[in-house]
């Protein structure tokens, strides 16, 4: 009896970890998605500020193309927007994303696209070695 009750045991055991990994896992997803979005809520309101600055004469070439940018992101996330109201968008979206990479066309916004943290190497100063 007690043979039965660990072979029967294992496959519940295995079910609430494959559970509690999956629940992690969209837990990092979302909080990722919060990190993006609040982000991209950030740089929007600095570029509304340049733009306002622009308007009154204030602002420089150089912030007026961190706005530019800004808002071509602004656009490719109403782009993707459209998608994701569309019927099987969890199918579609990823699909354009990759044609997107495929294609050679930058798809996702600035805060959303994943890319690796870079790895710097640290140099000793030439003032630390003597």
């Amino acid at each position: 009896m007690r043979v039965y009750r660990v072979i029967h045991k294992a496959p519940l055991r295995v079910a609430r970890i494959s559970k509690k990994r999956q629940q992690l896992k969209l837990r990092r997803a979302l909080l990722t998605l919060k990190e993006a979005l609040r982000q991209e809520k950030k740089e929007t309101k600095e570029m509304l500020e340049i733009y306002k600055r622009y308007t009154q004469g204030n602002a420089s070439k150089e912030q007026l193309a961190v706005a530019n940018a800004q808002f071509v992101d602004l656009l490719k996330g109403l782009g993707l927007g459209i998608f994701a109201v569309l019927p099987f968008a969890p199918i579609t979206i990823p699909i354009v994303v990759k044609l997107g990479q495929w294609v050679g066309v930058d798809v996702l916004p600035s805060s959303f696209a994943v890319s690796k943290p870079r790895i710097e190497s640290k140099k000793p100063d030439s003032k630390m070695v003597e």
